[in-house]
This record gives C-alpha cells, structure tokens and sequence, in this order.
C-alpha cells in the first residue's frame, strides 16, 4: 500500500496524478467490500459449522460484541453469487420494428435493470453491455451475468450447450422446449400450448466461460416473460441458493406465471430440481 502511494505521489502531472488516485480509490474502496463480504461469510460458515460466537472471538482475536456487529452489517454474503469488483448486465441488441436502428426491447430492459437493481443492493458495481445484432459479444470477461438464449447468439448457444443437465431443442416452425437429460421431462412455456396461459420456462444457470478461466451466469426465457421471471426469482432467493451452490457452476429452471397484459411476474417457483453439474441435484 505504501509503495503504491508512492508511486501516485510521484506523478509529476497533476491531472495524471488526480486520475491515477481516483482510480486508487476505486479500487480499495471495492476490495474494503470485498473483505468485509468475506468476513461476514467466514463467521456465519463457522457458526453454521457449531461454533458459538464466543468461540469464534476468541480464535478471532476479537470480541463478541464485534463479532455480533461483523455478522450484522456489511454487505451479504450472498451477494458474491454475482462474482466481485464490477459486475456487467449484458442484454441483447435487436431490430426495432418498423425502424431502421437497434435497440434493447423493454422486456430485456426490465430484465436488466431488475437485475442491476439487485447487485447494487450488494454495494458491487454495474455496468451494462450488449449481445451485438449479430450475436457477437465478448464471454471472456469476470463478473459477466448474460440475458441472452441461443436462438441469438452462436456464442451463446456454445455455451448452453455445455451444461451436462438441460438442452434446448427446437422442431423447425415449433416453439423452443427445454429438456431435462437426467429425468427426459420436456418443459414448455405456457403461451405456447394448444390451450394457452401466461407462464413461461426460464434458464439460470453458471456455465464456462469459453476460455476456461471462470464462469459465467446466463439468464434466458423462453419467450422473454421467462427471462424476467428468473431475475424476479433471484430477488427473493439468491440467499438460500448462494447457501446451496456457493460459486459452484450449476442449473435450475424457473417457471413464471406472469400478468398477460404487462408480463410483470406474479408467481414464480422452481421448475426443476437444482442441478450441481459437478454432482447430482441439490
């Protein structure tokens, strides 16, 4: 710490320096979040692990009282569900109709700010990218969550294609189904039955990113209701499947029952079990 201020410090350009230090900044600030997320976690796992709190300060080399204090403020642990540092919320760019431009739809967009809303609850950073109209868009990225299935993107159909549980599947002029390879159940949205209703199957999952160097969390309905559905699911949640999957990769499917006229869910609920791919179902 002291050499890097001494390096700022030793800026001979005032404006270089002023940008060097709020970059500084900016990055303890994040890492002071970080560890005090971290710290949190380790008192509740020990705790979880029947340690008394007692025994805990007195390993700690710290009071109870601090101890108590520690596991009640700071941001939640479950937060690092989205990974740490800057966490980027990419949607898909598509044509809008009857205009010559892109643009994200107001589905996606509600998505993504649901989304953004979250992960600003655990003092994380947000910033937002776009799946090009093309399809392209840069995976090999930390804190990636893409809202996005694989009738848009190949990138991202490549990455679906790696979850060892759930495949999408599509008859041509058929509607999309996703299937279930551990059971064979094949789940569809409701909209798309021979008696319609206003559900929809959305994907969450943390799957490889193509490099191989970490992982990704990709969102994608059905239909876009689906998509929503999984970032209204997470808001109520994310605690109790942080504590089941921590930052193992993993699948769930989320079925959302939604009001037809504004697709704002109304009712949403696991659809399958919740898969770990590196063991059975959770």
């Amino acid at each position: 710490m002291g050499s890097e201020y001494e390096r700022i410090a030793g800026i001979e350009d005032p404006f270089a320096l002023l940008r060097a230090a709020t970059d500084r900044l900016s990055e303890a600030q994040q890492e002071v979040t970080d560890l005090s997320r971290l710290r949190r976690r380790t008192i509740q796992d020990l705790h979880a692990q029947g340690l008394s709190y007692a025994q805990i300060a007195a390993q700690a080399g710290l009071t109870r009282g601090r101890i108590h204090q520690i596991r009640r403020t700071g941001p939640a642990p479950e937060g690092a569900f989205f990974g740490s540092g800057t966490v980027t919320i990419v949607t898909p760019l598509r044509w809008e109709p009857g205009k010559d431009r892109v643009a994200v739809s107001l589905d996606d967009l509600n998505t993504g700010k649901r989304l953004e809303n979250l992960v600003r609850t655990y003092d994380l950073t947000v910033q937002d990218d776009h799946v090009g109209i093309d399809g392209s868009v840069d995976l090999n990225r930390p804190g990636l969550v893409v809202v996005c299935g694989p009738r848009m993107s190949e990138a991202m159909s490549a990455t679906y294609a790696k979850d060892p549980v759930f495949v999408w599947e599509r008859d041509e002029g058929q509607p999309w189904r996703i299937r279930d390879a551990r059971t064979g159940e094949v789940h569809y949205a409701g909209s798309d039955g021979s008696s319609p209703s206003p559900s929809d199957i959305g994907y969450l999952g943390r799957l490889p990113r193509p490099d191989g160097a970490g992982s990704l969390l990709a969102i994608a309905g059905i239909h876009p209701a689906g998509s929503l559905g999984v970032a209204q699911w997470l808001t109520t949640d994310i605690a109790t499947l942080w504590g089941q999957i921590g930052e193992q990769d993993f699948s769930v499917l989320i079925r959302t029952e939604y009001d037809s006229e504004t697709n704002e869910p109304v009712k949403t609920e696991m659809a399958t079990p919740l898969y770990r791919h590196d063991e059975d179902e959770v």
